[in-house]
């Protein structure tokens, strides 16, 4: 199957164009895993959905076979983050449920129900119910149901994130396992994750997204025998190579920094709006943490060990080191993090000096707080309310984008006593004294 410059573009309640895809492509080939790998933004999800015929593109093909899809994929089965299971129905019946849609006759389909439940370790439990079973039991039946379709291509959106760290990794390895020996009843498999060494571990291709729109940054061949170490030089520098595209400049983050660097761009020149260059989702304790973690470890550390120290996804990780590389308070080069000199100041500071850095920082290189002060300073009582703001975010973000945005801003804002936030009047105030910190 293959698609073919996917766009998807949504429309928000106000009427405005949120586009999401932006000219994907990927073809699937037989005997192969791929996997999408992106952070939350980049459209993951919504790309495995326009491959299995569940939405369609806003322009741009997915053909199977040779043929345009005009609705549902008929040659993939899909597994879900949620599980998906209806309670009421037996595991033996949740199997059935997809044979019994696609009118396999009742005998049939009970003899190849029994068959994949006890391919994917579940014999035994065929009469139990899903509140009977754990988490990793249940998503196993999702396993079982969609193979037991044999389906050309198997879709997975984020299957192992809903499971503890231990069960994932088991059933990850039992399902490489399956495919190594060919018992795998499907001949190509699409996995949608934000886990970088899930991804090294099970792919033979990575494809990596940017965000906000999707667009698919790299392409990686991964030539690693089965199975795989994720302690062996070769997984490891693979997974320090998808940190260093995960985390390489967008090129609105590079012109923030660089008219930053030019007092704000005050020799010319478009700066970058709230929408260019949103606020990474993270408070400012925890970048502070993140930072505090980094100065005890010298002030520079690989982005994979901190992952793997932390117990961090891609998710976790990466909006930290975006907040820190935001700021000025640290840098990437290709997969490690270091402090720079303003970062080892803030870490060393004591806390108001550090506050005062971090609230100056942010209204240099931050164009949502640098945009919150001027509206601010500009009334003559240093006061707006929250919907004025909100107004101005939903031109650039969706509804629940803009109140997140806002929310992050307000959080940082208090922090670096910028402005407060009375929440019973919905005004946001600026700090008593704005000056201390440059701004």
């Amino acid at each position: 199957m293959e698609a073919r410059g996917v766009i998807k573009t949504f429309t928000t309640p106000d009427g405005r164009a949120l586009p999401v895809l932006d000219g994907v492509s990927l073809a699937l080939r037989e005997g192969e895993i791929v996997a999408l790998l992106g952070k939350s933004g980049s459209g993951k999800s919504t790309f495995l959905r326009c491959i299995a015929g569940l939405i369609a593109p806003s322009a741009g093909t997915v053909t199977y076979r040779g043929s345009v899809l005009n609705g549902a994929n008929p040659g993939v089965a899909m597994v879900f983050q949620s599980f998906a299971l209806l309670p009421w129905l037996t595991v033996q019946q949740n199997v059935e449920l997809a044979m019994e849609a696609r009118g396999v006759p009742a005998e049939a389909r009970h003899d190849k129900a029994l068959h994949v439940i006890d391919l994917i370790g579940l014999d035994g439990f065929e009469s139990a119910y899903p509140k009977e079973l754990s988490g990793g039991m249940r998503q196993r039946v999702g396993f079982a149901r969609a193979l037991a379709v044999e389906p050309d291509a198997l879709l997975m959106d984020e299957p192992f994130s809903a499971l503890d760290v231990l069960t994932a990794a088991n059933l990850r390895g039992e399902l490489t396992r399956l495919w190594e020996d060919g018992e795998f009843p499907t001949k190509a498999v699409l996995i949608v994750t934000h886990n970088i060494e899930e991804a090294v571990q099970l792919a033979d291709r990575i494809l990596v997204l940017s965000s906000n729109p999707g667009r698919i940054r790299a392409e990686l061949h991964v030539k690693l025998p089965r199975p795989r170490d994720r302690h062996e030089a070769g997984f490891e520098a693979l997974v320090d190579t998808v940190y260093g595209i995960l985390t390489g400049r967008e090129e609105a983050a590079e012109q923030a920094v660089a008219a930053a660097a030019s007092d704000a761009g005050a020799q010319g020149g478009a700066l970058p709006t709230p929408s260019d260059l949103p606020l990474p989702e993270v408070s400012a304790g925890g970048l502070s943490g993140l930072l505090e973690i980094l100065a005890a470890r010298g002030g520079r550390e690989g982005l994979a060990e901190l992952a793997d120290d932390l117990t961090f996804e891609v998710d976790d990780l990466l909006p930290l080191v975006d907040a820190a590389v935001m700021l000025g308070l640290a840098r990437t080069e290709e997969a490690e993090l270091e402090l720079t000199d303003q970062g080892r100041e803030f870490v060393t500071g004591d806390i108001d000096a550090s506050k005062m850095l971090f609230g100056r920082l942010a209204c240099q290189r931050a164009p949502l707080i640098k945009a919150i002060m001027n509206g601010l300073r500009a009334t003559s009582d240093g006061t707006l309310r929250e919907g004025f703001f909100l107004d101005l975010l939903r031109r650039g973000f969706s509804e629940d984008e803009a109140r997140r945005q806002l929310d992050i801003a307000i959080d940082w804002g208090r922090y670096g006593e910028l402005f407060e936030y009375d929440a019973e009047s919905g005004q946001l105030v600026l700090g008593s004294d704005p000056a201390k910190v440059g701004v």
